[in-house]
């Protein structure tokens, strides 16, 4: 059984090239909105991810998503991604413990080393640490979220020995998946661990990503985990409208802004039409078009990835258009997840 939702990055106007731009008190509220509407279409789970720059509002997604907790009732709510390699995990644990109890028993998290790595020198991080931070953090937030109490030591954080780490959380275990790239070692880790796996797929074909997750299910089966318990779950672009020209042309615009300032940093080439037709295709990498055409895409994805647990929108490129923002919501939770699960 698959599950259907949405991860945004809290996008500004800076970020989506939106004219007459729209203040950012009034993009977070837009953001608050659209979890909402996701709560009554009736998806699953709704994400919010962490950066720290001038063009994203998600520095503190316990935040938000305690704000959205307050004013919805069945949907879970995650992060996606904590940059846990650049954070204090006793910290994080007890924000995110926090917004279990104001969610009753709705939140999750998504840990991972971060595709953005701004945080690690706001925050005083060597990068050349990017591996070993994650290891030691991710292995000091499970031990937490074992035990209240706890005696620990590392390279990166004070030693604790035996403080109490409170709130605990309503779930009687806080679920923590871990979101990954295309690293091989990271699908080992998520394998060996035991933890559910996000994978992160922003271009070319999901069915490249077989080798990686038949890795994680090897590495899981070998650690002696069973299967039911290693969960898939892929985010990925993604939008839908009544029809396919109507949802590509919505949320194009955006995306080849977003995806040519951040491409520029990173020395990648302009986004062009061709690349965005060619990645809407039946094989690629984004979720786009009519109910009809995403539920295929989906179904396809899924026999790709040999069964996939979750499936997580990236929504915020069209963010600038916030009513057909709401009408894919809708469409997504009432056309679309039924017919996947």
């Amino acid at each position: 059984m698959m599950d259907i939702g949405i991860d945004s990055f809290a996008a500004t106007s800076a970020a989506l090239g939106e004219e007459p731009p729209v203040g950012d008190a009034d993009r977070m509220a837009f953001l608050l909105d659209e979890i909402v509407a996701a709560d009554r279409a009736g998806l699953d789970v709704f994400g919010v991810g962490e950066h720290h720059r001038g063009d994203y509002l998600d520095s503190a997604t316990a935040v938000i998503l305690a704000a959205a907790a307050a004013r919805t009732r069945t949907i879970r709510l995650t992060s996606a991604v904590t940059v846990l390699s650049a954070a204090d995990p006793v910290r994080v644990f007890q924000e995110f413990a926090t917004l279990d109890l104001i969610a009753r028993g709705r939140a999750e998290m998504v840990v991972g080393r971060g595709s953005s790595v701004e945080a690690y020198p706001l925050f005083g991080f060597d990068l050349n640490d990017y591996d070993a931070l994650f290891a030691e953090k991710l292995d000091l937030l499970l031990r937490v979220r074992e035990r209240a109490s706890i005696d620990w030591s590392g390279r990166f954080r004070a030693p604790l020995r035996g403080q109490g780490i409170y709130p605990r959380p309503q779930q009687p275990v806080l679920p923590i998946w871990l979101g990954v790239g295309g690293t091989p070692q990271s699908f080992v880790r998520a394998g060996t661990l035991g933890l559910p796996l996000m994978i992160a797929i922003i271009g070319g074909e999901i069915a490249r990503f077989r080798p990686l997750v038949d890795l994680y299910r090897r590495a899981g089966a070998a650690a002696g985990h069973a299967p039911e318990t290693l969960k898939v779950g892929v985010h990925a672009l993604g939008f839908v409208a009544d029809t396919d020209g109507a949802a590509r042309d919505a949320f194009f615009p955006g995306w080849q802004y977003m995806f040519t300032k951040v491409g520029a940093e990173r020395g990648w080439p302009p986004a062009t039409r061709a690349q965005y037709d060619q990645m809407t295709g039946p094989r690629g990498a984004f979720l786009i078009g009519s109910p009809d055409t995403v539920v295929a895409q989906l179904q396809q994805a899924d026999r790709d990835l040999g069964g996939i647990d979750r499936v997580t929108f990236q929504m915020s490129s069209a963010a600038r258009d916030q009513p057909a923002m709401l009408r894919s919501i809708e469409l997504l939770g009432q056309a679309v997840r039924p017919r996947v699960r």
